[in-house]
């Protein structure tokens, strides 16, 4: 898979492209990741790439030209990161890592050309409701949920059973000591009785919903 990342920032991602298991995963070829400089496009002398708002308002806006001539150097669907855009869930993010390219853009300033949206990308994403001081950090988070995914990348098993995979946060876990500061570990993990273990597990996953996520139930409920 190949994810091309449009900023202003490219030094933004190098952290990101060389550890744990993302670059262990470019390393094996499973992963292909390329920074687009969206300055290399600008054809203003001074590599200007934002200008004032028509109909005035505070801030500047990126320019659709310098935006259009970076996307002509990439394939595949084309995402722009953005407060404004449908909220990434773990439900999309498996569905992009079915893709064999995608494009990140990631804005700054006072958001994108509405041309840009309009005419040159496929979706609009968010990764919560409120606002940054760009979209690097978010194309990022989306990133990473999408290439852990990737066939090859981590243990099947290491995601096919956490939070929200079967639209319910993941249940508690334990590990050494069995005993802490008087904080013990759950008895019926140690029972051996694997249906009891299971009933648990799924037990606790619909508490920490209702407390944590009771949206989530909600949506469930509404969903039938």
């Amino acid at each position: 898979m190949k994810i091309n990342f449009l900023t202003l920032f490219p030094n933004y991602f190098d952290s990101f492209k060389n550890e744990s298991i993302i670059g262990k995963a470019i390393e094996k070829g499973l992963i292909e990741i390329n920074i687009v400089d969206i300055r290399d496009f600008s054809q203003n002398k001074h590599k200007k790439v934002d200008d004032q708002i028509y109909g005035g308002g505070k801030g500047m806006l990126l320019q659709i030209e310098p935006i259009d001539l970076a996307l002509q150097t990439v394939s595949g669907k084309k995402i722009i990161v953005s407060p404004q855009g449908k909220v990434f869930n773990q439900k999309l993010a498996r569905e992009l890592s079915k893709e064999k390219e995608i494009t990140l853009i990631a804005g700054r300033y006072e958001g994108f050309d509405e041309r840009i949206i309009d005419y040159l990308i496929d979706e609009e994403i968010s990764i919560g409701d409120y606002v940054l001081t760009g979209g690097e950090l978010p194309a990022m988070v989306i990133a990473d949920a999408i290439i852990r995914l990737v066939d090859g990348v981590i243990k099947e098993e290491s995601h096919t059973n956490e939070s929200f995979e079967n639209n319910l946060l993941d249940y508690p876990q334990y590990t050494r000591p069995r005993e802490y500061k008087g904080m013990k570990v759950p008895e019926v993990l140690f029972s051996g009785h694997h249906k009891n273990i299971e009933n648990w597990k799924k037990e606790k996953q619909i508490e920490k919903t209702l407390k944590n996520r009771p949206d989530i139930i909600e949506r469930i409920k509404d969903a039938k």
